[in-house]
């Protein structure tokens, strides 16, 4: 993955509404809404990502090649592509997107109004 794809991947968290991005612990750069992480991207290479999938896919995916459970947060069902690469763009921005709905419902209803 270059800067290029980590560029595409900051384009398009910030054309998804009421997204702020942030640098975290050094080195991640950090997409949420409402004040909550829906996904993280290293800075250095690999430039790995991590973000949240569906209690049903964790476990497949965690198993996936590219792929394991997110430190830190994997009990949150979240997981981490090790390398952007191993999987087409398309791919990659449909589970950001998903990541992104799935802690958008889960934000309180005072929260969803302000944004």
């Amino acid at each position: 993955m270059t800067t290029t794809v980590v560029d595409d991947i900051r384009k398009f968290c910030r054309s998804l509404p009421s997204v702020t991005e942030d640098v975290k612990w050094g080195n991640d750069l950090c997409f949420s809404i409402g004040g909550k992480i829906f996904s993280v991207v290293s800075l250095t290479e690999p430039f790995g990502i991590s973000f949240k999938v569906p209690d049903e896919e964790f476990e497949t995916l965690s198993e996936s090649e590219g792929f394991m459970p997110a430190p830190y947060v994997a009990r949150y069902k979240w997981v981490l592509l090790k390398n952007a690469n191993k999987i087409s763009k398309k791919e990659l921005l449909a589970y950001i997107k998903r990541s992104y709905e799935m802690i958008k419902a889960k934000l309180p209803k005072k929260i969803l109004k302000e944004l």
